[in-house]
């Protein structure tokens, strides 16, 4: 039977995705993985408190707490990534383990300004988003780097081969219309 895990690329309007999006041209600027269906708990590398852009790291977010809630409007492209039981059971072992230990985890600020000025610097332990989340899957075998460019982007997560666009809109909404499916 085929699983799935949950690929959450979204933009939520703050200054620093405004900024983001000057820098991209991209729609879209965060991107978050989950292993949960209803999307309650994604994991990425972003903001540890809903009110400081600049304190960040592992994180759990969801639509009903933290950043996600704050910022109530965020748009969300949801992939749904087909892999085995096997493989789905894996990656939320690894994820929870992750976030037990969160703090050898760092917020990769500079790699992420440097992205920008296209200088690739690479810090162990040390990611931004769409690094963490590129990496992840690899580490399960579910993407290959011909897919990402040097400096990866949240959008290059719709190129995912097999990945399923599930859900387009409010994030906050993903729930309820998850419930009607």
């Amino acid at each position: 039977m085929t699983e799935s895990v949950y690929i959450v690329i979204t933009q939520t309007g703050t200054i620093l995705s405004w900024l983001l999006k000057r820098i991209t041209h991209a729609d879209y600027n965060h991107v978050s993985v989950s292993a949960d269906p209803t999307l309650n708990v994604l994991y990425s590398f972003g903001r540890k408190n809903a009110y400081n852009p600049f304190w960040g790291g592992f994180v759990k977010e969801s639509p009903k707490f933290g950043t996600f809630k704050r910022f109530s409007e965020t748009e969300a492209l949801v992939l749904a990534l087909p892999v085995t039981k096997e493989t789905k059971e894996k990656i939320e072992v690894r994820l929870a383990e992750m976030y037990q230990n969160r703090r050898d985890y760092r917020y990769d600020t500079l790699g992420l300004l440097l992205a920008g000025l296209k200088v690739l610097y690479v810090r162990e332990n040390t990611y931004y988003c769409s690094s963490f989340v590129r990496d992840f899957l690899k580490e399960f075998g579910l993407v290959d780097d011909s897919v990402f460019s040097k400096f990866p982007k949240p959008i290059e997560f719709l190129q995912l081969q097999g990945g399923e666009v599930i859900y387009r809109g409010k994030l906050r909404l993903y729930e309820e219309w998850l419930e009607t499916k």
